[in-house]
């Protein structure tokens, strides 16, 4: 395995830590990992705050090397995408926070610019009625 340095996000966030990575499986050191997603391995389970998810199979999680990004995802149900040619991972958000947010019916606050190039966010828009167009080349 090699250790390099890779760029994860989580929440659009990105935070460069060392991975180790062979024949596609990226590896963290548990510092690392919580450094980045804020996700620390303890007797209980794989935890973020007071919320712990159990680890049914340790073994399939950590080794010498340090914790499974991908096998970490999985267990707290949360979509990673990963290039390893880039040195890039993404870590998306859960089904269940994806649900809530729909059933809010409140979209997610965004920012992009007009033809002027002056930035708008969403969120400038709270509680006023909002026309998007939006328009795709394929």
């Amino acid at each position: 395995m090699a250790d390099v340095s890779f760029t994860v996000i989580d929440d659009g966030r990105p935070t460069t830590i060392q991975a180790a990575v062979d024949d596609g499986s990226v590896r963290v050191p548990p510092v690392q990992l919580r450094e980045a997603f804020g996700y620390e391995l303890k007797a209980e389970g794989l935890c973020h705050g007071d919320t712990c998810f159990r680890v049914a199979d340790p073994a399939s999680l950590v080794n010498a090397a340090g914790i499974d990004l991908a096998r970490c995802a999985e267990i707290v149900d949360r979509p990673l995408a990963i290039d390893v040619p880039q040195r890039v991972a993404y870590l998306g958000v859960s089904a269940g926070d994806r649900s809530a947010r729909l059933a809010s019916g409140e979209a997610p606050d965004f920012t992009l610019p007009d033809l002027t190039g002056t930035a708008h966010s969403l969120s400038d828009y709270r509680g006023t009625k909002v026309l998007l167009i939006a328009h795709a080349s394929w």
